[in-house]
């Protein structure tokens, strides 16, 4: 069967397209199921009845689908895929057939029937199927566009280009004039897909800079809001210390006046004694009992006891502005330190400079006192005993990072110069000149004492810490190292003030002995979770003195 044959035999009578899920009715006639469906609800409520040859059901019957005539029209459907994208179809068919070519002569469209009868009896230019066979006319003289005016841009058949105002242009062949006219489109479609290219390459970058952006924002929410909260908390624990320094204040100042008072009555009581004495002495009429009278002598009143030299100035006034001054000033540090850096920094032990009674954890992020010589490589940069420094310096900006410690052991942690000593007590940190540190000495196994250490001086913290974190927040430029307590709210410790010389290394002293065995520290990473701790760390009881 013919092409044109069997797309006739494939569509229906309906909607005249090819078939979509056919159904057949009891007399054997096959329609499209929206199509039917869509017929006997425009008939009414009447009796159904076939559109092919009239007859009529009392009532609609079961519509059953046609399998093998869906499976027909699918395959014919698919195997015809460039016909059916054209949207040409045959003038003379009275069917939708898919025309093969358009004659630009007949200004017309035929399928593969049509085209042989045509091609048997003339020669006409073909093309393939279009629907605007007379865009390709000459709209003067009606003959077939053949040429193409360099100078006019313009498509011309042969008779305008016998015209006047096109003699004496450069004339091309549409075939020639399209290969050049292509060519320069190519180049065009290249600038544009690198522009393109480039366009999507900062759409990209724009959208991971949004991104970053929201997630940055989200950190930055995150902080402001952790900020407030811990200054919501420093300012009501500094309004109770305020209020408390001022009872003890009004209790001092009154007592004190109280004390006045008591005396000043008792002053008062003498005086109004000898006025009566006296006021007795000017009302007596006897000389003698007068003149022999010694308590209203003119001496008397200049008696030690009779001189009042009491100032009301003396007893004090409430002074609060010194408390508020240091309270407000630790919470601007604390909110330096919390809000104006960077992100944690991210720092790494150096293992070339631990001294070899300390082990390191694989990560290079914890140390920890061991009674076991490491057998280390002796080299310069290595301590002698207790100390490590950090692979990374700083030697400009703001940087801060966290550090968790042990409770059993002693420690310190700081910062230091690379010029350190690494032999004998004086490489400590905070023994010499060349470092800064916070230290915890442990007098006894139940009490703790932290002091800050810069060239052998001490300074005791008075302070009761209570958290195993420790931040140290390091301001080059404007020369601090400061120390805070990561409670709740944050608590600042001690802060160093200095002109620092030299790049600075984090540096951390860990102490041990047969009592304390479980002595460490440990960095804070900004992307290891703190909540998976090594083996050999939770084999000790991390927190809690071991014995």
């Amino acid at each position: 069967m013919e092409t044109a044959d069997l797309s006739s035999e494939l569509r229906c009578s309906i909607c005249i397209d090819i078939y979509v899920d056919p159904v057949t009715l009891p007399c054997g006639h096959s329609f499209c199921r929206n199509c039917i469906t869509q017929a006997w609800d425009h008939q009414g409520r009447g009796d159904s009845k076939c559109p092919e040859c009239k007859q009529i059901y009392g009532k609609r019957p079961e519509l059953k689908i046609n399998v093998r005539l869906l499976n027909i029209a699918k395959v014919f459907r698919y195997s015809q895929p460039d016909e059916d994208e054209t949207g040409v179809y045959c003038t003379y068919c009275e069917s939708r057939v898919p025309a093969a070519k358009s004659c630009l002569q007949c200004e017309t469209s035929m399928c593969d029937n049509h085209l042989r009868r045509h091609n048997g009896t003339v020669q006409h230019a073909l093309i393939p199927p279009t629907m605007s066979v007379r865009d390709r006319k000459c709209s003067i003289h009606k003959n077939i566009l053949e040429h193409y005016c360099v100078e006019d841009s313009e498509c011309i058949c042969e008779s305008c280009r016998l015209l006047e105002e096109h003699r004496g242009h450069l004339m091309e062949s549409l075939d020639e004039a399209s290969e050049k006219k292509k060519k320069k489109l190519r180049n065009v479609l290249e600038m544009m897909t690198t522009r393109k290219e480039e366009t999507e390459d900062k759409v990209h970058r724009l959208q991971e800079c949004r991104t970053a952006t929201q997630e940055k924002a989200a950190r930055v929410t995150e902080r402001v809001s952790a900020l407030f909260r811990d200054i919501r908390g420093q300012l009501e624990d500094l309004e109770k210390k305020v209020l408390r320094e001022t009872s003890k204040q009004e209790e001092k100042i009154l007592s004190s006046v109280s004390n006045l008072i008591r005396q000043l009555e008792t002053k008062k009581g003498k005086l109004s004694r000898k006025m009566r004495h006296i006021e007795e002495m000017i009302n007596t009429a006897d000389p003698l009992t007068v003149l022999q009278d010694r308590g209203s002598d003119k001496e008397d009143f200049s008696d030690a006891e009779d001189q009042d030299d009491t100032k009301i100035t003396d007893v004090g006034d409430l002074t609060f502005s010194d408390t508020l001054h240091a309270g407000f000033s630790d919470i601007m540090k604390c909110a330096n330190v919390l809000f104006y850096t960077r992100d944690p920094t991210d720092l790494t032990l150096d293992p070339n400079t631990a001294a070899n009674n300390l082990k390191m954890l694989h990560t290079l992020r914890m140390v920890r006192w061991s009674q076991v010589d490491q057998k280390n490589t002796e080299i310069p940069e290595r301590f002698e005993k207790y100390q490590v420094m950090s692979t990374k310096s700083f030697s400009s900006g703001r940087h801060y990072w966290d550090v968790e410690t042990g409770r059993s052991g002693g420690w310190g942690i700081g910062v230091c110069y690379p010029s350190i000593e690494r032999r004998g007590d004086q490489s400590i940190i905070g023994e010499n000149s060349r470092s800064w540190c916070l230290r915890r000495l442990c007098l006894w196994r139940w009490y703790n004492q932290y002091s800050g250490r810069h060239d052998g001086h001490i300074i005791q913290i008075p302070q009761n810490i209570t958290s195993d974190k420790i931040r140290i927040y390091l301001d080059y430029e404007a020369g601090q190292i400061s120390f805070y307590e990561l409670s709740d709210p944050i608590q600042h410790l001690h802060t160093f003030t200095a002109t620092f010389t030299e790049p600075l290394h984090a540096a951390f002293y860990v102490w041990g002995d047969w009592w304390y065995k479980d002595s460490w520290v440990r960095i804070k990473s900004t992307t290891e979770s703190l909540s998976h701790e090594p083996d050999w760390v939770n084999s000790h009881s991390i927190g809690s003195s071991t014995e």
